[in-house]
């Protein structure tokens, strides 16, 4: 059972088509902490038209001659491939997640067993696609990106009618890699307050910074594509993070997981030594004789702080010293009549 926030290892399509790098990438996922390690499944003459286009970020990753249909038959996992995936991820101690692009590959992630099903920005409007999957009763994590509020309100409706209450929602900026000034990480929140789902957030911007910041908004889910080095030819490698960088990733958020706490304002333990040092008790401010009543002037206001607190002055102030004081002695209860 995962605690705190699930961080899944996008390796997606960055294995290249190549069983030996999908394997090495899993062992970077365990190696970097995280707590899943996620590819896709896809029929590249299910997914696309023989003419579909390339996006923009394809093209300068890949060449703008190559068509989509071909550069996805390239970066096809099939079944066999999955199936040793999930496999080798159990062996190593890691959830094995698969991305479907439709219902027969969901079908086949079923039967595999694969627990959590991830549903991508590009299938959030394709309503037909969400209620199938959601039959399954699994939990689902569904990608937000290109999406305004309308389309999201409809996919979680239609989920949700489908009989499935196991949602949760990622907010995304579907750009490779996304610039820092258009991913709004507060619309996470927005997410959060409108459908009381759980939230998080997958990150397509460069860098560790914007993950750990959106830990701190409150994710749920950080979703992060991890590449074993970003200068290799594929769609995604150039908006990855390599194995060193995610492992800084994940160190980063759960440090800032842990330093989030309750929310309760109380003195922290470590705090403790600090207060009593830095903080003010009375004291004296000169010798006291026995029986002498006090008066303002002879008390000082200093440091530490294991005395009387400085708010009792006025309580103090016509008391009678019990026993004679030393100046900056500290003024205790006992010590007065």
């Amino acid at each position: 059972m995962v605690k705190g926030i699930f961080i899944i290892a996008e390796a997606g399509v960055n294995h290249n088509g190549d069983m030996r790098l999908a394997k090495k990438l899993v062992d970077a996922a365990v190696e970097a902490g995280a707590d899943a390690v996620k590819f896709q499944a896809f029929k590249a003459e299910r997914l696309v038209c023989a003419n579909a286009p390339k996006a923009r970020y394809q093209k300068e990753t890949t060449g703008a001659n190559e068509s989509q249909l071909a550069m996805l038959r390239r970066l096809e996992l099939n079944e066999a491939a999955h199936k040793e995936l999930s496999t080798y991820c159990r062996r190593k101690k890691i959830i094995f997640m698969s991305t479907p692009f439709d219902e027969a590959c969901a079908d086949f992630l079923k039967k595999l067993g694969m627990g959590i099903f991830k549903i991508p920005s590009g299938e959030l409007t394709n309503l037909p696609f969400l209620r199938h999957v959601a039959k399954f009763g699994k939990p689902m994590i569904v990608s937000t990106g290109m999406a305004n509020m309308k389309e999201v309100r409809r996919a979680v409706e239609a989920i949700r009618k489908a009989g499935n209450k196991r949602i949760s929602l990622l907010h995304c900026v579907s750009s490779y890699p996304a610039p820092v000034t258009e991913v709004n990480l507060k619309a996470m929140q927005t997410l959060a307050k409108t459908f009381k789902l759980p939230v998080g957030f997958s990150d397509h911007t460069l860098g560790i910074d914007i993950a750990a910041a959106a830990a701190a908004l409150g994710a749920s889910i950080i979703e992060k594509h991890l590449t074993l080095k970003r200068t290799m030819i594929g769609p995604d490698h150039r908006a990855s993070l390599e194995p060193g960088e995610f492992k800084a990733m994940v160190t980063s958020i759960r440090r800032v997981e842990a330093a989030l706490g309750n929310g309760i304002k109380r003195p922290a333990k470590s705090e403790k030594n600090t207060s009593d040092v830095a903080r003010k008790s009375l004291a004296a401010a000169l010798d006291i004789p026995a029986g002498t009543v006090i008066a303002a002037g002879m008390i000082a206001i200093k440091r530490p702080g294991t005395g009387l607190a400085p708010e009792l002055k006025d309580r103090v102030i016509g008391r009678r010293a019990k026993t004679a004081l030393r100046r900056d002695q500290l003024l205790r209860w006992e010590h007065l009549s």
